[in-house]
């Protein structure tokens, strides 16, 4: 892929200054850690390394260290990979359908001042349902299991938190002596799951403003007062929430392919955006309220960082989750049972020759060997070397 004409990067090192002194009451130190970590992201700062061919002897030029952090648009490629390579062992020979849970707007408010309680909820919520509908007789009888991705941006950057699930198509009896398949084209009817999705949500959030952990500050400050709240859940229970489902997108490769858009996503790549001249950025998006017409839309520096900050979760959050019989206590033992009953060979371990547990290096461009890290450096020693190179 061709390098972006623009990075976040570029935006925050012309305007990041600015950015700090009008948000700087507003930012809390996890932001300010983001924000350091993208704008040294592979210069000199961070130090660097030396790459050579155990084969050949080339020896590349100095390359710049990564952030390595999670919000960084440069530095998910890697992870996204190992990540990828780990579950490519635990998926089935099976259909997979995806399933979209989207709270109200109306609630962002909330997520913006409770961060970990209103993106755990909507976790719990989203995966509660989906484990409670696909157990009941009427619509599958069986134990699932599910994949759970947290997004919480939209095409526009601005806040809209829903939870991308992937889903095996089935599940196991009660007795774990059948494989159930679906009745219906998108697994579980979505209307049911949107109700069920809404009733453990609202509940879930008035257990916690009842318990007062909420925080109703800044635009959600109405909200503290007890009536407001109760205004705020009856309009709330008269809406359909949207759950969205897609037809099976095919086996387990397909899969892997399809959760590899969706897993280490930031809120913006570097390849949507589309200039900057110092002070106003333009970006590409997508506008699904209007079929997905590709639009451009262009913002001042700072109003676009003002967005982007917006999805830096708080330290140590899970963003990646599993549940049913994907979930770590069970998976081991329920995922052999599932490939019993579905025909399948068991998967060669972590480090065997054929398996996939490492995404593919750097290969040497004259022999094609794996390149290896040959040197490490550190900022100071990478600016000596710059010196005396450009001298």
């Amino acid at each position: 892929m061709s390098r972006p004409a623009v990075e976040v990067a570029d935006i925050l090192r012309a305007q990041g200054n600015r950015f700090l002194d009008r948000y700087e009451k507003s930012f809390g130190f996890q932001q300010l850690k983001v924000l350091r970590a993208i704008q040294r992201c592979r210069t000199a700062a961070l130090g660097g390394h030396i790459d050579a061919c155990p084969r050949c002897g080339y020896q590349a030029a100095i390359s710049y260290n990564s952030c390595r952090n999670r919000h960084c648009p440069k530095c998910q490629t890697q992870a996204r990979e190992r990540w990828l390579a780990a579950r490519e062992r635990d998926l089935l020979a099976t259909d997979y359908f995806h399933v979209v849970f989207t709270v109200p707007h109306e609630l962002n408010v909330l997520a913006l001042d409770n961060q970990r309680l209103f993106y755990d909820l909507l976790f719990q919520a989203s995966a509660q349902t989906m484990l409670q509908v696909a157990a009941d007789p009427k619509h599958l009888g069986a134990e699932i299991g599910l994949i759970s991705i947290l997004h919480t941006w939209g095409q526009n950057l601005l806040l809209h938190p829903h939870v991308h699930c992937a889903v095996p198509s089935g599940g196991l009896s009660p007795d774990h002596s059948r494989w159930l398949r679906p009745r219906y084209p998108f697994f579980l009817p979505v209307k049911v799951l949107g109700r069920v999705f809404r009733g453990k949500f609202c509940a879930g959030l008035k257990r916690l403003y009842r318990r007062k952990r909420l925080r109703c500050a800044g635009p959600a400050s109405t909200l503290a007062d007890p009536k407001q709240f109760r205004q705020l859940f009856r309009r709330l229970h008269r809406q359909d929430w949207v759950v969205y489902a897609k037809p099976a997108f095919g086996g387990p490769m397909q899969v892997l392919r399809y959760l590899g858009r969706y897993t280490h996503r930031v809120a913006i790549s570097n390849h949507r955006l589309l200039a900057f001249d110092g002070e106003c950025v333009t970006f590409r998006w997508k506008d699904y309220a209007h079929g997905g017409k590709q639009r451009k839309m262009t913002i001042t520096g700072t109003g676009f960082l003002r967005r982007f900050f917006l999805h830096v979760l708080p330290k140590g959050f899970v963003r990646i989750r599993h549940f049913g019989f994907l979930s770590n206590r069970f998976r081991a033992s329920q995922l052999a049972a599932c490939r019993r009953l579905l025909a399948m060979r068991t998967p060669e371990p972590p480090g065997s020759p054929n398996s996939s547990d490492s995404p593919s290096t750097w290969h040497c461009p004259h022999c094609g060997a794996q390149m290896v890290v040959a040197q490490r450096l550190t900022a100071a020693e990478v600016s000596r070397c710059s010196y005396f190179d450009s001298s």
